[in-house]
This record gives C-alpha cells, structure tokens and sequence, in this order.
C-alpha cells in the first residue's frame, strides 16, 4: 500500500471518527410513551425561558392565523365534551321507558343522536381545519429560521466552519429545526386541547356528583407520581441508549472507512471485540428502555381501572339516590377520559424542554459573529494586472497565539511562487488570506499596489483560479462541473479546456459524454480523473491569479507530465502560488519562499536555495536522498 493510500485511508477514517459525533435522532421515531424520542434526547436548554421568548417572535407575523387554530381548537375540545353530557339524555330517556314499561320516545332519542352526531362532526372538522392552520404556521417559521439561517452560513467567516464539525452545522439545519417544526405543528394544539379539556371534564363532571368527582380526582396524585417517576426513569434509559447507539454507529462507520488500515495492521480481532463490547451495553441498555417504556401504559391503565371500579360503585349509590343512568355513562365516558390530557401535558413537558435546546442550538448559530464586511467604499474591480504584495502582515487564528508575524512578499504579475515548508509553517494560512477567507490582524495586502481591502469580496475572489489537492465535485453533469467558475461558457470552450487538461479523451469514451451526471459524492469516476475535471474548471475561468495546492497528486506519473505541460501554458502571464509538497515539481519556480512558523525564512530560485544550504537544502536532500 502506497504512502498516499495509508494517507487517504487515516483522513477517511477521521472522517468517520467525526460524522460518528453527530447522530441526533429523528424527531418522527419511537420512543418512550410512544411519543416519539425527543424524550430519548434528554438535551435541557440553558436558558428556557430567554429561548421561548425568542422562538414566539417568530409566531408575530402568523398571529392571526395562530388566534384562528386557537379558538378553532378549544371549540373543537368544547363540542366534543359536551356530547357525552347530551348523549346522557338518551340514555336515561331509554332507561326510564324501559323501567317504567313506557313506550320508548324513538323521536327524542333520535333528536338527540343527531345532536350528538353534529357536535362530533363539528369537532373533527374544527380539529381538522385547526390542525391546517398549525402545519401552516410551523412551515412558515421553520421557512423563516432555514432561510436565515442559509443566510447567515454564507456571512460566517471560514474560521467559524474550521471550528465546527460539518455534520454539527446539518444537524442544526435539519434535525434541530425539524424538532420546532414538529413541535409547533402538534404540540400548539396538544397544549390547547389539553388545558380545555382538562378543566371541560372537571366541570363537568362536578355538575354531575360532585362525590363521583372525589373518587375520580383521588386517582390523580397516582396518576402524577407514575408519569413523572417513570417517564425520568425512561428518558434517562433512552438517552443512554442513544449514547451507546451513536458509539456503535461510529465505531462502524470508522471500521468501514478504514478497514484497509484496519487489515493492514492486524486489528480485525481488536475492532470484532470493540463491537461486541458496544454493542452488548447496547443491547442491555435498550431492553431496560423499552421495558421502563412499556410498563407505564399498564400502571396508568391499572390505576385508571381501580378509580373505575370506585367511580361504578359510587355510581351505583348515587343512582339509588336520585342520580339517572344517563349522567353516571356520561361520567364514566368523562373519566375514561380525564387521564389522557394529564399525560399529554407530562409528554408535552419534556417535549418542550428539549424543543428550546433544539432552538438554542439554531440561535446560538444565528448569533455567531458574522465576517468582516465590505467598506462603504468597497468597488467592483473587473479584471487585474496580478501583482501581489503582503507589506508587514500579522495572522493568528486564536488570541495570543500568533501564527504569521511580520509578513512581507512581493510578487510580480505572471511570475510563479511556490511556497515550501513543513506541516503546519503557514502555506495554506498565506493563500487564505489572500482570497480574504481570513482577516488579518496587522500590516496590508496588495493587489496591484491597492490595499485589497479596497475591493468587494466577490469581485476579489473571481480574480483568482484555484486546484486544490482535496478535489470537489457537485452532483451534476460534467460539462457542468468544469463551467462552475464560467456561467456563460460554451460546450466548446469546455471541451477545450479539457483538452489541456487531458480529460477530454475519457470524458468522450462515456456513454453520455459531457452530459455524464456525477453523483453526490462524484465516486463514479477515478480520484485522478476528478481532479483531472477541477484543473479543466480552472483552464476554463481563466484567471490572473492561479493558486495551486499540489494539483497533480492524484494522477499517475504520465499523466502528471501531460498536466505540468498544460498547467505551464495556462500560468503563463498569470501570477500563481503553488503549494508544494513534492519539491521536484517547482524546480522551474520564477522563486521559491520558504516557510517555518508562519515566517517567509528562505526565498530565491531553486538552484540559489540550493547553493545556501539551508532550511531548503535539507528539505530537497531529504526528499531525494534515498533516490
């Protein structure tokens, strides 16, 4: 195995290691209470009450519809209580007639089903319209908070996205802001529904019997104690299942990115036993969860069957003392039912708890300091000479810990720098800065003897033509892929430019030719001949300033001399800054700067670097002393 291989294989295996961080399930799968796992979750805001006053902002401009689902709600959860009281009518109607011998009033009972029928009716269509309303109002916010948030990600200076996982920004973007929206879409009118029908029941039921209603209210305390003790219980057993899920999900994610690293060292035994420690507490932990998970809907139905049996026998009394059939099923149904807003407020507890961590999550992204904008001033500039100077410039990434101090290049327009140096000198620092990814500290930098500073960003950085060793392709066609940095290109210029850059021939050999779509992650075709498609994207652009970083490592020695060819004929009157890792590829460098600590140590010509034998020297001689 290749040392380039071992290479991509440990960055791959890195990668792993951090899109294993982010597992954050999904707001629509199971979890305790059936009520899906934003319990599972156990994530708490810091601040619940600041994060809820900002999160209702966004309500103000749908108030209007938030007022209609409202009142529509509770009226649906009115219309709905009320049927059991009126349907009670019929009951004792049926009864009396029955007892007494009577004729049974048909007409009566008949009215009364069809009252009975229209609340029901009524309530399932107000619910239903209600229910519209609030996927309406939750789209519109979850619209409002991606579309800011879209818009933030591209004023966020490159600092920001260094610090963070990648996979930590997404889950923000979709699983936190799909955790609002399912919470604003049914927990609004859970809250409603619930409160309504909480105090609906009780009233009703108090105008019943108010002794029926003390037996009712005697099961609550249980019915409390239950919830909360084992919904704690739960919600801890599932955040800890999802501990350990994430765990084994990442230890197979990085097993399979590295296996070749993994078979090439003898570890298979060491990963196969890592698993199953893993996945042994896994399976420990999910039993206890699900076991705590199912035994709350037996203890709560139990209870509620105790506190039937006594609400029956009471019932029975109070019949013989004047109370008609029709109230006491009418009570009864009221009692059924009495248990199930006081579970959902509970669920809806933890559901809101975990909703504002969702929502710091998203605001602490809204608040991040935004890069340094454009000056008033700042003009468009259409086209540039090329000549680049760094007069005294300061860099660090992190306070107090100063990365480039002092800086000072001049670099003429068409002439070509490589810039040498060990891992962590400063070379890719040097062309961030010079693209403004990052702001400097101190000192200035030209561009045609005018501060850059001058200029709006993106007209800064459409002066520039970059190839990258860590090539990046979108999910597109070819030919589009190599016109991304030339909107208004023609299939001929593209098909030129993949000339030089010796892509055509292939390009042509596929079925669809230029049209071929590259998927997602472009691995339909060879690592050599996606980097092959970026250097045809920068022939394309055709640039004043080139920066190349390493451009040629993916390909095979042959076709590495066609592109140093070819590459030397677009940097032709262009001023380029090539990284180099390999020194023999930069022989021919109009000048050479030589970096150490941030510091430009070393700069001359190849042969003059090596007449001095310094820094360059020994890295040249260490590079080819074995050759």
């Amino acid at each position: 195995m290749s040392k380039d291989n071992i290479n991509q294989n440990a960055q791959n295996v890195q990668s792993a290691r951090d899109s294993s961080k982010v597992n954050i399930p999904n707001p629509r799968d199971g979890g305790p209470m059936g009520r899906g796992p934003l319990m599972m979750r156990g994530a708490k805001p810091k601040n619940f009450k600041a994060t809820f006053k900002r999160l209702i902002k966004y309500l103000r401009f749908k108030r209007v519809s938030l007022i209609i689902m409202m009142v529509l709600a509770a009226a649906s959860t009115v219309f709905s209580i009320f049927a059991p009281k009126i349907l009670g009518r019929a009951t004792t109607s049926l009864a009396n007639s029955i007892m007494s011998g009577a004729t049974v009033d048909l007409d009566y009972i008949l009215q009364i089903l069809i009252i009975v029928t229209g609340l029901y009716l009524a309530s399932v269509i107000l619910s239903f319209i209600s229910n519209f309303l609030a996927v309406n109002v939750s789209q519109s916010v979850v619209y409002q908070m991606r579309k800011q948030v879209k818009e933030k990600l591209d004023k966020l200076p490159l600092k920001y996205f260094d610090s963070i996982q990648s996979g930590e920004i997404l889950s923000r973007i979709t699983n936190d802001i799909d955790t609002i929206s399912t919470t604003l879409q049914q927990s609004v009118n859970q809250i409603i529904s619930s409160a309504f029908t909480l105090v609906g029941i009780l009233v009703m039921m108090i105008t019943i019997n108010i002794y029926m209603t003390l037996v009712a209210l005697a099961t609550l305390p249980i019915f409390i104690l239950i919830t909360v003790f084992i919904a704690k219980k739960s919600q801890k057993a599932f955040t800890e299942q999802q501990i350990r899920l994430s765990k084994l999900n990442g230890h197979v994610e990085e097993m399979y990115a590295g296996h070749r690293i993994i078979k090439l060292y003898g570890h298979e035994e060491k990963s196969i036993e890592k698993f199953e420690d893993i996945n042994v507490k896994l399976e420990k932990t999910s039993r206890k969860a699900q076991f705590l998970s199912g035994i709350i809907f037996p203890a709560l139905n139990f209870v509620n069957n105790l506190g039937y049996v006594g609400i029956c026998i009471v019932g029975g009394i109070m019949a013989g003392r004047g109370v008609s059939i029709g109230d006491i099923q009418a009570f009864i149904q009221y009692s059924q039912q009495f248990s199930q807003p006081i579970m959902q407020t509970a669920n809806i507890a933890n559901i809101l708890q975990s909703t504002m961590a969702a929502a710091e999550h998203v605001f602490e992204l809204l608040d991040e300091k935004e890069m340094v904008p454009d000056k008033e001033s700042a003009k468009t500039v259409k086209t540039v000479k090329g000549n680049v100077a760094f007069e005294n410039v300061d860099f660090s990434y992190a306070e107090n810990v100063e990365l480039i101090k002092d800086m000072n290049i001049n670099v003429k327009a068409g002439k070509s720098i490589a810039i040498v140096g060990p891992t962590g000198a400063g070379k890719t620092t040097l062309v961030n800065l010079l693209m403004r990814f990052y702001e400097i500290n101190g000192g200035k930098i030209k561009i045609d003897d005018l501060d850059y500073l001058d200029f709006t960003k993106p007209s800064l950085r459409a002066q520039y033509g970059m190839v990258l060793q860590d090539t990046w392709l979108f999910s597109g066609t070819i030919a589009e892929n190599i016109a991304y940095g030339k909107k208004d290109a023609t299939i001929e210029e593209i098909k030129l430019a993949a000339k030089k850059a010796h892509i055509d021939h292939y390009i042509e050999t596929l079925q669809d030719g230029y049209n071929t779509v590259l998927n997602e992650e472009a691995n339909n075709i060879s690592q050599g001949q996606k980097q092959l498609i970026t250097i045809a994207r920068a022939i394309l652009k055709d640039p004043k300033i080139l920066i190349l970083d390493e451009a040629t490592s993916s390909v095979d020695t042959r076709t590495e001399q066609y592109i140093q060819t070819a590459m030397t004929a677009m940097m032709k009157d262009k001023t380029s800054f090539v990284i180099a890792h390999r020194l023999s590829t930069i022989k021919n460098a109009a000048l050479i700067l030589v970096m150490d600590k941030g510091r430009v140590i070393e700069q001359g010509s190849h042969q003059e670097l090596l007449d001095k034998k310094g820094f360059y020297a020994e890295l040249y001689n260490s590079q080819f002393s074995s050759a």
